[in-house]
């Protein structure tokens, strides 16, 4: 197992390093290659550049999301199946004053933040802020727990709860 993870790292690495993706179209995943066949998947969604791949457990489900920057500066995270290597979810993340996302934010960054540490206690690292496939907005936080494991935990923006819950498995890239 240490081989294969160990690969699979130099693989996304050596993927995350590449200046552009204009040849993805190249890459050709073995049927055993879930990762492979899930980057094509995200990058024939919204062509750019990774940034950030996490592995994420959701639902008991591993999940790739991808952190894709386009060409022209709109940054993209991609949600892809590990099993079926297919796209389940792109969201567009935005900053915190952003037009639409302020437009749409009835529930403060505070009260939600404060939401999602009741339900999971730790230390936020890491605060996105995201517009999702319906045209809703949500902050996403990604929790340190006294464990020392991630999770992160999606609140909607307009009702203030929590509509998604993950735990991180690994991360490359910068938060």
């Amino acid at each position: 197992m240490q081989i294969k993870a160990s690969f699979i790292i130099a693989a996304v690495c050596g993927v995350l390093s590449a200046p552009a993706f204009a040849d993805h179209e190249t890459i050709k995943p073995k049927a055993y290659d879930s990762l492979g066949k899930c980057v094509k998947a995200a990058l024939s969604v919204h062509d750019g550049k990774i940034v950030k791949v996490e592995a994420k457990s959701e639902r008991k489900q591993l999940v790739y999301e991808f952190d894709v920057q386009s060409k022209d500066g709109t940054a993209w995270d991609i949600e892809c199946s590990a099993k079926t290597g297919k796209v389940t979810e792109v969201e567009q993340e935005v900053t915190a004053d952003d037009e639409k996302f302020k437009a749409l934010a009835k529930v403060s960054e505070a009260d939600a933040k404060a939401t999602a540490l009741a339900a999971h206690a730790g230390k936020v690292v890491e605060v996105e802020y995201e517009l999702e496939p319906d045209g809703k907005a949500s902050y996403e936080f990604d929790i340190l727990e006294a464990d020392n494991e991630e999770v992160k935990v999606e609140v909607d923006a307009t009702t203030g709860k929590i509509v998604e819950t993950s735990y991180e498995v690994y991360q490359i890239g910068q938060e």
